[in-house]
């Protein structure tokens, strides 16, 4: 085979995440299908969806995933998409509606609806989107598992290293939901449009801090990789600037860029308010 289609192979097939990645765009593109042309999303959310879940796939379920178990910024990158880009542009998308119309109706009936309304699951999914919780979880996540000790022991299970990765996308999808919600408050929206401005801005300093000291750090903080073999020659500081410099930098970008998206619904909705107040007057 040539090295290229090598490399797109899976280097650790995990069945769930090809099933959550194909499924997606699969039941994706079968909702497309149903709607009439006039309710399908617009090209680019349609490009985000489908970017968002190739990402997503491409880290986790080809050789790209044996690199980021052997270079340090190569793993950085793998969770700027997994907690960051993929799940970003995924939510971005706003994919409800046409997933809706893709899955079988009794998936819909039968499962996803009665698990949805149980209490439980309804209990867990307030807390999670509380605002205080859903910032500190996001960027305590990114802590815990950039502790070097933790670090170390993750990257040598590989049960460890699986609910590392799923922790990091699960939450990227929690989070960037809760933050991009197309709605407003009165319409649903589990917080209000500033609220979720404050959340976004107040995760940047402790993925700044936190990128910072890895960056500049003159100490070889995460080992594991001279024990597990580096994939190709590169020195130990620099791999660990590089990763730290990712850590800091793009991801705190991402969150500037979710404020201004949130800033500009902001603007639309209050222009809506003030042209069904004037017409109420006329």
């Amino acid at each position: 085979m040539p090295e290229t289609a090598i490399f797109l192979t899976p280097w650790e097939f995990s069945p769930a995440v090809f099933a959550l990645c194909v499924g997606a765009v699969a039941f994706y593109g079968r909702g497309l299908a149903r709607m009439p042309p006039t309710e399908r999303p617009g090209v680019g959310r349609r490009i985000a969806f489908f970017v968002g879940w190739g990402l997503i796939y491409f880290v986790m379920q080809t050789h790209y995933d044996y690199f980021s178990q052997h270079v340090f910024f190569i793993h950085r990158i793998q969770h700027l998409v997994l907690h960051h880009l993929g799940p970003f542009l995924v939510v971005l998308a706003q994919p409800l509606a046409v997933l809706a119309r893709g899955l079988p109706r009794g998936v819909t009936t039968n499962v996803i609806a009665p698990v949805w309304r149980h209490p439980l699951t309804r209990g867990a999914y307030r807390f999670l989107q509380n605002p205080v919780v859903a910032p500190v979880l996001f960027v305590g996540l990114i802590y815990l598992w950039l502790t070097p000790a933790v670090h170390f022991d993750v990257m040598l299970s590989a049960r460890y290293y699986a609910v590392m990765n799923w922790s990091m996308l699960l939450d990227g999808l929690l989070f960037w939901s809760l933050v991009l919600d197309p709605r407003t408050k009165a319409e649903g929206a589990r917080i209000g449009l500033g609220a979720r401005i404050w959340v976004v801005l107040l995760a940047i300093p402790p993925q700044i801090a936190i990128g910072a000291y890895i960056a500049m750090s003159r100490k070889d903080l995460f080992d594991v990789y001279a024990v597990c073999g580096r994939a190709w020659s590169i020195a130990p500081r620099t791999d660990q600037h590089l990763g730290g410099f990712i850590t800091w930098i793009p991801a705190s970008m991402m969150h500037a860029v979710a404020a201004l998206i949130i800033l500009s619904r902001w603007m639309h909705a209050d222009a809506g308010r003030a042209e069904i107040a004037s017409c109420a007057h006329t």
